[in-house]
C-alpha cells in the first residue's frame, strides 16, 4: 500500500550533486577538451600525414569557398573568410579527426533567401546560430537528432542536391540569372538559352566532364595508383587553376574577358571584430538588432539544426578519433552513437565544437559553417591522422587571403559552377533510396514528403514537414497499443482477459476503453461477461488520463453488469491509478499465479465451457 499511494520521485539533489561532482573529474575535462586526450600521444611520424592531407583539403577548401560565397549570394571573399577560423577550433573541441569545418553547398544555399545579400546579415546568422548549437550541446540535447529519420535525412539530401546545382545550371551556360531557387532557375534557363554565351558553355561542360573523369582516377590501376590519388583529390583545384590561366590568357583587358568572370576579391586578412548588431538594408536605412533578428527569422533554428545534421551525419559516416578513454563510463555520454567503424561519439560534444566554431568564426566576418562531406572524405582519403591536420588547412587559406586574392578575380562562373554541380551529382545517396524502398515502403511516404516540400516550398519548411509525418506515424502506433483480448470460462465463471503490454500513454486511453467495452457487449448474446481482468505484469507506466479512464471503466462495466479487475500490475502503473481515486484499491489483485487469482473471485452460474480468442495485432 505504501508503494501504491507514494510516488517515488527523482532525487534531484542528488542528481544536481552528482553532476557538479563529474564536472571536476579528469574524464571531463577530456571530453570537453579531446585534444588533452589526443595531443600528449601525438607521435611524430603522424606529422607527415597530417600536413599532406591539411594541405590536400585546404587547396580544396580554397575552391570550394569561393563557390559558396556566391551561392550564398555574398562576396566570393566571404567564402574564404569562412573557412580557415572553423579548422583551428576544431582542433580542440573536436572528436572526429575527419571532420573539416568550413562553408557548405546546403547552408550556403539556406543562407542566400535570408540575407539579401547583405554580408553583415550572414555574419550575424553564423554567431546567432552558433549560439544556439552550443547552447543545445551544453545542456546535452543532442538526443533531439533522434528524432529526424533516415528517409527524412535523405529527402532533404536529395532535395538540396538538386536545388544547388539547379541554381548553378545558368552559369554553366554563361546565362544571367536572379534567383537560385529549384524552378525558377530552370524556367530561366530555358527562357533565355538562346543568351548561352558559347565561351562559358564550353567551359563549363568540359570542366564537369574533366571534374568526373579525375574522381574516378584514382581507381585506376597502374603503376602511378598514389599519384592518381593525389591527383583525384586536387580535381578541384586543378579546375581552378585551369581557368583562371585560360582567362587570363584570353583576356583582352579588363573590359573584355572571354567568360563570365567572380570579379574582384577583396585583399588581405578578414578584420577581427565583433558581429556586426546593426547594419543598412537594400534601400541604406539602418537596421537595428532586433530588425535583423526579424530579417533572419526561423533561420537561425533551422540552421542551426541543419547544421548539427551534417556534423554528426559526417562523424557517423567517418572513424571518429577515440574521444572515449577505455575506462569512460558511458552514462557520461547524454547521448552518443557507434560510427560505421566501432567508435563511440558523444553528439553533444560535436555540437559544442560545432557551435564553438561558428561563435569564434562570426569574429572574422565569417557565415555559417558546419562539417563538410566533400573536405571530410578528402581528409579521409589522404590518411589524415589527427585533428591537427585543420591547422595546415586554416594556414594555407590565410595565405591564400594574405597574397593570392587578386588571382582569383579570373576565376570563371562556368568553373565554379562545374566544381558545384559536380559535388551536387555525387551528394545523392542513392544507395539509401534503394534501400528504403527494399526495407519498408512505408518510409517512403516521408522521404518523397520531404524532397518535394524541400524543392518547391523551402529546404527549412520541407524537413519540418519530413519530421511531422513521421511524428504522426509514432503517434499512430501510440494510439494503439499492444492489446490482447481472450474470453474464457473458469469455474463457472465467464471472464474476458485483456492483457497490455508496453507503456500505455494518453493517446492510446479512449481506444483501450471503447475496445473493452465494445467486446464485453458484443458477448452479451452469447453468455454474460461477469468479469473483465487485465493483465499488467508488462505495462511500464501510464499517465493521468490512462488511469482516469481506467476508473471511467469501471464505472461503465458496472452498468454492464460486469465487474474489473487488474491482475499482478506493475507497482508503478497501479499507484498512478489508486493515488487518483483511492477506492480503485479493491480493483488491484497480486497473487503468485493465475489459479490463485481465479479463486479469489466469487464462484458464479455459469454454463458449459466456451473459450473465444480475439487477438488484435496493433503494433503495424
Amino acid at each position: 500500500s505504501d508503494e501504491l499511494y507514494h510516488e517515488r520521485l527523482p532525487n534531484l539533489c542528488g542528481g544536481i550533486n552528482a553532476k557538479a561532482r563529474s564536472c571536476c573529474t579528469t574524464d571531463t575535462i577530456y571530453r570537453k577538451l579531446p585534444i588533452c586526450k589526443w595531443l600528449p600521444k601525438y607521435k611524430p611520424r603522424y606529422l607527415l600525414d597530417d600536413i599532406v592531407a591539411g594541405l590536400t583539403v585546404g587547396l580544396t577548401a580554397v575552391a570550394q569557398g569561393i563557390a559558396y560565397g556566391a551561392v550564398a549570394g555574398v562576396p566570393s571573399v566571404y567564402g574564404l573568410y569562412s573557412s580557415f577560423m572553423g579548422s583551428f577550433t576544431y582542433i580542440f573541441f573536436g572528436t572526429c579527426k575527419d571532420i573539416t569545418v568550413g562553408p557548405t553547398a546546403i547552408i550556403s544555399m539556406m543562407v542566400h533567401p535570408h540575407i539579401n545579400g547583405n554580408p553583415d546579415l550572414a555574419v550575424l546568422l553564423c554567431f546567432l546560430s552558433g549560439c544556439v548549437i552550443l547552447l543545445l550541446g551544453l545542456l546535452n540535447l543532442g538526443v533531439l537528432m533522434r528524432f529526424i529519420s533516415m528517409p527524412v535525412t535523405t529527402g532533404f539530401t536529395l532535395a538540396a542536391a538538386l536545388t544547388v546545382g539547379s541554381g548553378q545550371i545558368n552559369n554553366l551556360f554563361g546565362i544571367q540569372s536572379n534567383s537560385n531557387e529549384f524552378l525558377k532557375s530552370w524556367i530561366n534557363l530555358f527562357g533565355h538559352i538562346t543568351e548561352t554565351r558559347r565561351n562559358d558553355a564550353i567551359l563549363g561542360w568540359c570542366t564537369l566532364i574533366f571534374l568526373l573523369f579525375m574522381r574516378k582516377l584514382k581507381d585506376v590501376n597502374c603503376g602511378f595508383h598514389l599519384l592518381n590519388r593525389y591527383l583525384s583529390l586536387c580535381r578541384n583545384v586543378l579546375a581552378v587553376l585551369f581557368g583562371i590561366l585560360l582567362c587570363y590568357l584570353l583576356s583582352r583587358g579588363d573590359n573584355e574577358m572571354p567568360f563570365r568572370i567572380s570579379g574582384e576579391i577583396t585583399a588581405g586578412l578578414p578584420p577581427v571584430r565583433v558581429p556586426p548588431f546593426e547594419t543598412q538594408d537594400v534601400d541604406g536605412e539602418p537596421m537595428n538588432f532586433g530588425e535583423m533578428v526579424s530579417t533572419l527569422g526561423g533561420s537561425i533554428a533551422s540552421i542551426a539544426l541543419l547544421s548539427i545534421l551534417e556534423a554528426v551525419a559526417i562523424a557517423k559516416s567517418f572513424c571518429a578519433y577515440d574521444c572515449c578513454s577505455q575506462h569512460s563510463n558511458l552514462s557520461n555520454y547524454s547521448f552518443f552513437f557507434v560510427t560505421a567503424k566501432g567508435k563511440i561519439v558523444d553528439a553533444s560534444q560535436e555540437m559544442v565544437a560545432l557551435g564553438c566554431c561558428n561563435v569564434f568564426s562570426s569574429f572574422f566576418s565569417s557565415m555559417p559553417i558546419t562539417g563538410s562531406f566533400a573536405r571530410s572524405a578528402v581528409n579521409n582519403a589522404s590518411g589524415v591522422q589527427t585533428p591537427l591536420g585543420g591547422a595546415v588547412t586554416g594556414i594555407l587559406i590565410l595565405m591564400t587571403l594574405a597574397f593570392l586574392t587578386p588571382t582569383f578575380a579570373y576565376i570563371p562562373k562556368a568553373t565554379l559552377a562545374a566544381i558545384i554541380i559536380s559535388a551536387m551529382l555525387f551528394m545523392v545517396e542513392y544507395d539509401k533510396i534503394a534501400e528504403i524502398w527494399r526495407a519498408k515502403k512505408r518510409d517512403m511516404l516521408p522521404f518523397v514528403a520531404t524532397a518535394l516540400s524541400c524543392l518547391f516550398w523551402s529546404l527549412e519548411y520541407g524537413m519540418l514537414v519530413g519530421i511531422v509525418i513521421n511524428a504522426l506515424f509514432i503517434l499512430k502506433k501510440s494510439m494503439t497499443p499492444q492489446f490482447q483480448l481472450e474470453t474464457q470460462k473458469h469455474n463457472g465463471i465467464e471472464l474476458c482477459l485483456a492483457e497490455l503490454k508496453g507503456s500505455v500513454d494518453y493517446t492510446a486511453a479512449e481506444y483501450l476503453k471503447t475496445t473493452i467495452v465494445t467486446h464485453v457487449t458484443e458477448q452479451t448474446g452469447n453468455g454474460n461477461v461477469s468479469v473483465v481482468v487485465i493483465k499488467g505484469a508488462e505495462i511500464n507506466s501510464i499517465d493521468a488520463t490512462v488511469a482516469a479512464t481506467i476508473v471511467s471503466l469501471h464505472e461503465d462495466l458496472k452498468v454492464l453488469q460486469c465487474d474489473l479487475l487488474c491482475w499482478n500490475w506493475n507497482l508503478a502503473a497501479a499507484g498512478v491509478v489508486c493515488r487518483l481515486h483511492k477506492k480503485s484499491r479493491s480493483m488491484f489483485k497480486f497473487t503468485k499465479s493465475f489459479a490463485e487469482f481465479i479463486e479469489t473471485i466469487p464462484a458464479a452460474h455459469g454454463g458449459s465451457r466456451r473459450v473465444s480468442h480475439i487477438a488484435c495485432d496493433l503494433s503495424q
